[in-house]
């Protein structure tokens, strides 16, 4: 079973942050140039919270509020439920199913390393599987 760490290792770890005190309009604008549906909110060098698409569409959008002047310290989550490297895809899944989240930030003993989001799991889910599929008919056909 494939782990976090090595998922990581092949798609990257770089994880885009913003400050509790930064506003919703600067978050946007952070997650559109970098092409990402999540943000870790750092406050004094320590993961604090998640501002997410959602968060959003649903704090922001949907209640009329103003980007612009909205802090994400008003609207970002605050439990996050984050997971290690060690752990593995399958497990990290059955985290996200249960919670519905669709984001994980990764920690290896508080730092921050890496986040990984259903989409990447399931990319890389899809992945072994064409390996194997690819294995047995390469075994089959001799």
């Amino acid at each position: 079973m494939d782990t976090l760490l090595q998922l990581l290792n092949s798609k990257g770890n770089e994880v885009w942050t913003i400050h509790p005190d930064e506003t919703v309009l600067d978050a946007i604008q952070k997650m559109a140039a970098k092409d990402v549906g999540s943000l870790v909110v750092i406050e004094d060098g320590k993961p604090v919270g998640i501002f997410t698409e959602r968060h959003y569409a649903r704090k922001v959008f949907l209640k009329g509020r103003h980007s612009p002047t909205t802090a994400i310290r008003e609207i970002m989550s605050t439990h996050i439920v984050c997971v290690s490297p060690e752990q593995t895809i399958e497990e990290c899944m059955a985290v996200m199913t249960d919670k519905r989240i669709r984001h994980l930030p990764v920690l290896d003993h508080g730092e921050l390393v890496g986040i990984v989001s259903i989409g990447d799991l399931v990319k890389s889910r899809l992945a072994d599987q064409e390996f194997i599929i690819e294995q047995l008919a390469h075994y089959i056909h001799g």
